[in-house]
């Protein structure tokens, strides 16, 4: 029986999202509702049409090939009805610029682990692979691991980048075909990671604890969100938890809050939550990492965009030149 899963994109020459240079799956569906969440697009498991008004050269062509008249090009731009829309995709074959797209589509297993297997040279020479992210891949567990195991066969290394957010019978028969997992702690306290992503605390330490005893390598990763997750207290209690219960952790990264989503949430017709909101300050993330390291946690990173003395917004990364991103 062929095995097919929904993805989002394919992102290639990645150098955030594990070792060396890596090509980044993204795979439909997530259980959280981050506040912050960069990448809207891939928490519903179902696909979505979205019109790119810079794109548009409003010829009309899609509004003319939709067989269900869902579309509507007005002066005030493209209006869909998504409740009738079939995600037929003739609105994006007749498009000539590309402004209708559906987000997501449905991929075979081997095709698509034929594809990911192409950038094998550049794997090679970096020390890199391919990293299985979302939205949250364990919606997707079988998917998932089936994609990891095709990898692996063709000897590339291959992450899971998850919240840790599973039962843990899925947890376990999933972590276990990957080389790495990239796993993220945001907040140590249950009411607030409860409020600011729509999920309990519980399992995901406990399924973070569970990776430890199978002995899987491990980075554990925090988006530093002002006012959300950047108190010295909480990276003290990842950085605690980390030292006391995690010894296959590697490294840990702090990634700096960004608004490189905004786009992103035009598409989706939403305003981003924490458009307002500053960036985080260089000194503040190197105080925070420094607080990590005062608890015992060895390999300690930063990494992102931070606010300059002058309050404008800089390009800043860390000694590595990795840029951050909070998903």
């Amino acid at each position: 029986m062929t095995i097919a899963g929904q993805i989002t994109n394919i992102q290639r020459c990645s150098t955030e999202d594990g070792p060396g240079i890596r090509t980044t799956l993204f795979l439909k569906g997530c259980p959280l509702h981050c506040i912050w969440c960069h990448n809207i697009e891939t928490i519903s498991a179902t696909p979505r049409v979205v019109w790119r008004e810079t794109k548009c050269i409003g010829d009309r062509a899609c509004v003319q090939a939709c067989p269900n008249d869902v579309l509507v090009l007005t002066a005030e731009g493209m209006a869909i009805d998504h409740d009738r829309c079939d995600l037929c995709g003739s609105c994006q074959e007749a498009c000539p610029t590309g402004a209708i797209e559906i987000m997501g589509e449905t991929r075979d297993l081997d095709e698509l682990v034929e594809e990911l297997a192409r950038d094998t040279p550049f794997f090679e020479a970096s020390g890199g692979g391919v990293t299985i992210s979302g939205g949250e891949p364990l919606l997707q567990h079988d998917f998932a691991a089936a994609i990891a195991n095709g990898l692996r066969e063709r000897a590339i290394h291959v992450a899971l980048d998850t919240t840790g957010y599973a039962t843990e019978q899925v947890w376990t028969k999933t972590v276990d075909a990957f080389d790495l997992v990239l796993l993220d702690l945001k907040l140590m306290d249950e009411n607030k990671h409860r409020k600011y992503t729509g999920v309990g605390l519980e399992q995901i330490l406990r399924n973070a604890k569970i990776l430890a005893k199978l002995g899987i390598p491990a980075w554990i990763r925090t988006p530093v969100i002002p006012g959300h997750t950047d108190e010295a207290e909480n990276i003290r209690r990842v950085a605690s938890f980390i030292v006391e219960n995690m010894p296959n952790v590697s490294r840990y990264d702090l990634l700096a809050f960004n608004k490189m989503c905004l786009d992103k949430y035009r598409l989706f017709g939403r305003e981003y939550p924490l458009r307002d909101y500053p960036l985080m300050r260089k000194q503040t993330m190197l105080e925070l990492a420094e607080i990590a390291r005062n608890m015992g946690v060895a390999n300690v990173t930063w990494s992102g965009m931070t606010a300059s003395e002058s309050d404008e917004s800089e390009r800043l990364t860390n000694m590595e030149g990795r840029t951050a991103y909070c998903g």
